[in-house]
């Protein structure tokens, strides 16, 4: 497993390559997760130029999930995707969705969210990865109990690749996390002395 000294977007065009690589071999349809379109386009990009043909699906944030009746995908990069021939799928997050909902109006923490912890405890990006499998399998993008390659991130980019055989979210507890192929260390940061 490829490990990287820090989260985020400079990881993106590494762990991509290594995504695409492996769905290659493997013969893969191949999830990447993204906000605003940058990184599925990247992995567009990317795809083509390693001769990736196989499936490649981005998966979005539901519509409110900033505010109300938006989308952080914006029209015109949806259109740009589909015209690189990505699959898009827009969801509410498989683990928190409606229970982040509920736990806001009453306090407290639901089942699907300490699992969300739980995943989060190998690194954000492993989160995604699991979460966008299920949105995917859901919205019948990808096809559940085979495994794929899916790409997750960190706040912003892709820094976590993990080959995964996703359930759909009803039966969320059958996914399997069969190979992380890379992710950040999780690792405390030094303190700096002021």
């Amino acid at each position: 497993m490829l490990t990287f000294k820090q989260v985020g977007k400079t990881n993106t065009d590494v762990t991509l390559k290594l995504a695409i690589q492996t769905a290659l071999e493997r013969e893969m349809d191949l999830v990447v997760a993204t906000t605003k379109g940058d990184t599925a386009l990247r992995a567009a990009e990317l795809a083509r130029e390693m001769g990736f043909s196989g499936k490649l699906v981005a998966v979005s944030c539901a519509y409110g999930a900033k505010a109300v009746n938006e989308n952080s995908l914006s029209d015109e990069m949806r259109d740009r995707l589909h015209q690189q021939g990505v699959t898009v799928v827009t969801a509410a997050h498989a683990l928190s969705g409606a229970e982040r909902g509920i736990s806001k109006a009453f306090g407290g923490v639901y089942p699907v969210e300490i699992m969300a912890a739980t995943l989060r405890m190998f690194g954000q990006g492993v989160k995604v990865c699991v979460e966008i499998a299920l949105m995917a399998a859901d919205c019948g993008a990808i096809r559940a109990k085979q495994p794929v390659m899916v790409v997750g991130g960190t706040g912003g980019g892709a820094d976590t690749a993990c080959v995964i055989t996703p359930s759909y979210t009803a039966s969320l507890l059958e996914t399997k996390v069969n190979e992380i192929l890379c992710k950040p260390a999780l690792l405390p940061q030094e303190e700096t002395a002021e």
